[in-house]
């Protein structure tokens, strides 16, 4: 594939910053659509508009060779709808009727139905999609299951990357914090419900590092990507023939354990841990296929993650 241009839908989202970036690297030129956010960069062009306005979509993609859609939403029952599915369908449909080399859609294994439903076996690519409670998990299986129907029905070059939950800065710190994870707004990523000696330290506003752990107190399994390595894997796949009609998941090296985990932040930052039983269940992405077909090489584990956050947070100090 020879990409010169690439239309950006999400562009000033988490993920979209960093897309620009490696796009700008390249020598591509960006052709994004705003909805609220100004989106810099060099060789940037913008388009006011909305996703969900199909004549905006087709503005944005007309000339492109590549299209890269991240807009998404979370829990938000107002807007999911508007932006997850009619946006997708828009972009699919200006798709076919545009000559687009690529299509290259970021999901997540949210539409997997990691930690909430039991995964025995490492979570490969021919899983069956299955979404957790909530908007953000159904609209990553809607969004995959319109673009693979419109690669099939009529020949859309679709490419997905499938990233774990994405970590940069000190997010990772952020995750392994009490009192900041009893009641965040999307399911999965706090803690449920916990015990009333749990919310007894919160109250108090007492901090400590969680061990996640089942039922019998055996500490659960997790896989998150640096976004870092999720950037390496966009680049591999971007203008690469072997990844048209393909999906493939990306994560970091390894699963860690909430255990392991826990104590060695805990003797980073001399904290004190806690055990929090919950009704998760733990899992581990298989990311082979990104490594055979692409050459995917993921370098943040979970203790360099956990470094560089702490490293993050100390220059912020």
């Amino acid at each position: 594939m020879n990409i010169k241009t690439a239309a950006v839908f999400g562009a000033s989202g988490k993920l979209g910053k960093h897309v620009i970036k490696v796009l700008s690297a390249r020598g591509i030129s960006v052709r994004a659509l705003v909805h609220h956010t100004p989106v810099e960069g060099e060789n940037v062009e913008c388009i006011t508009g909305s996703i969900s306005d199909i004549s905006a979509v087709r503005e944005t993609i007309r000339g492109a060779d590549a299209v890269v859609h991240l807009a998404t939403t979370k829990e938000d029952p107002e807007t999911f709808f508007d932006v997850a599915l009619r946006g997708t369908w828009n972009i699919l449909e200006a798709c076919r009727d545009a000559d687009v080399q690529q299509v290259l859609l970021f999901g997540g294994d949210a539409a997997f139905g990691i930690w909430f439903y039991p995964q025995p076996i490492p979570i490969d690519e021919n899983h069956s999609l299955a979404a957790y409670p909530g908007y953000y998990a159904f609209s990553k299986v809607m969004e995959e299951t319109m673009a693979r129907q419109y690669s099939l029905q009529y020949n859309v070059p679709v490419s997905i990357l499938r990233a774990s939950w994405v970590f940069q800065d000190d997010d990772l710190l952020q995750h392994f914090s009490l009192l900041k994870n009893v009641d965040p707004a999307e399911p999965g990523h706090g803690f449920g419900e916990v015990p009333e000696t749990i919310l007894q330290l919160v109250r108090a506003g007492e901090e400590r590092i969680p061990i996640l752990t089942d039922e019998n107190g055996v500490a659960l399994n997790r896989h998150i990507v640096h976004v870092d390595d999720v950037m390496q894997a966009f680049d591999k796949m971007l203008g690469n023939d072997a990844a048209i009609n393909q999906s493939f998941n990306i994560a970091s090296p390894a699963a860690f354990n909430y255990r392991v985990a826990a104590e060695y932040l805990s003797s980073k930052m001399n904290g004190e841990t806690v055990d929090i039983p919950c009704k998760y269940f733990g899992f581990e992405i298989n990311i082979n296929r990104a490594r055979s077909i692409l050459g995917y090489a993921p370098e943040n584990d979970f203790f360099a993650m956990a470094d560089r956050a702490l490293e993050f947070r100390q220059q912020l100090n």
